[in-house]
């Protein structure tokens, strides 16, 4: 009785929010229309931009795919990553420092500076603004190829490389534009991309759910789709006080868990704990969210309310960036840990996507005129 009640209320509540999707969709095709017959402009660059974004709400898996590309190209080439630092509180065009914080510039933009310093790492809400003094030489690196973060919709910036993510168990062709749905515009959009990839994907999928998921696309011939999985790696402490705890010692010794996170879909952490972890209790935030001393107090006592001789809590790596920046988070001394996470493609691709980007790169430093003798 309960569920058909909670049930109807739902379906109340969507009914609700189709006159708002349909306006909402209006305005967004109308937008997309004024780019595609040159009423607005998208500015084109004479270097190379490459584009990562999504066409939905919530967590496609962008910052690890964005690293993908920032570790590809390390070593070879001078990176600029553009990030309009969502939830930052320092406003303007930002160069990251190693001691930004997360609040400061946003956690996905520290996170990237964290792990690779040498790249430059640039938060602006005006990509052309920033671009133009980047190429000008007036803030970064003054970079061979620059990676917009979160960029799909951000039209006024023309890339010649736009990568578009999806959620292998959110597809957006069963879903529909907001808030009825959680598209941030129609799946038809989808033709602006050069490269779909099909994130958070099972290793093990099969080559008819493939097909599947290929037909009801209904991709162009100059568009490539792949499919990428998460790899997670092994828990690295959040203080470096703390002892190192592998998860295969978790689960030799029956550690219980803690699971704190803050990100829009914790559902594929917690199937992966399930392997090394007999009990997993969860604290859930909001996306994004910024952690306070109150929090510590919260999250000191549901780990003190787990009964279990060894427990630990983990979180995720972006958590991990806002959790560093709260208050005497070194006094609390609690057992955080935390799981950094990595892409992998399905059958072996990554040669295929790399192959795609450093080509791209390489014939338009050709036709800039830009040195590309690292290639």
């Amino acid at each position: 009785m309960y569920i058909r009640i909670v049930h109807k209320k739902l379906v109340t509540v969507k009914i609700l929010l189709f006159p708002f999707a349909v306006i909402y969709g209006f305005i967004v095709w109308f937008r997309n229309r004024m780019f595609d017959h040159g009423f607005l402009k998208s500015k084109e660059f004479n270097i190379p931009i490459i584009s990562v974004g999504n066409i939905t709400v919530g967590g496609t898996g962008k910052t690890p795919h964005v690293e993908y590309l920032v570790k590809l190209l390390y070593n070879t080439h001078k990176i600029s990553v553009l990030s309009r630092g969502y939830k930052r509180t320092e406003k303007g065009i930002i160069e990251a420092t190693e001691a930004s914080t997360g609040y400061q510039i946003g956690d996905e933009p520290k996170q990237i500076k964290q792990k690779f310093p040498d790249a430059s790492v640039i938060v602006s809400g005006n990509r052309v603004k920033a671009i133009n003094k980047i190429i000008a030489g007036k803030i970064g690196n003054t970079p061979d190829v620059i990676i917009l973060d979160d960029a799909f919709q951000h039209r006024y910036v023309q890339p010649g490389l736009s990568i578009l993510l999806m959620d292998f168990n959110r597809p957006i062709y069963d879903d529909h534009i907001m808030p009825y749905g959680r598209l941030r515009e129609s799946a038809s959009e989808q033709s602006r991309a050069n490269i779909v990839i099909i994130t958070k994907a099972p290793a093990t999928i099969k080559p008819i759910e493939r097909r599947i998921i290929y037909k009801n696309l209904n991709l162009y011939p100059y568009q490539t789709l792949l499919f990428s999985y998460l790899k997670y790696g092994e828990l690295i402490p959040l203080l470096p006080e703390l002892k190192k705890i592998t998860l295969n010692i978790c689960k030799e010794n029956d550690f219980a868990v803690l699971l704190l996170t803050g990100i829009a879909n914790p559902a594929p952490l917690k199937e992966y704990l399930e392997n090394y972890c007999s009990q997993i209790f969860e604290l859930q935030y909001p996306d994004h969210y910024r952690y306070a001393p109150k929090d510590l107090v919260k999250i000191t006592n549901q780990f003190s309310n787990i009964e279990a001789d060894n427990k630990i809590i983990i979180t995720t790596e972006k958590d991990a960036v806002r959790l560093r920046d709260v208050d005497n988070i070194e006094e609390n001394m609690l057992p955080i840990y935390y799981i950094p996470i990595e892409i992998g493609f399905i059958d072996d691709k990554e040669h295929e996507f790399d192959k795609k980007v450093t080509s791209y790169i390489y014939t338009n430093r050709k036709k800039s005129g830009l040195n590309h003798s690292t290639l």
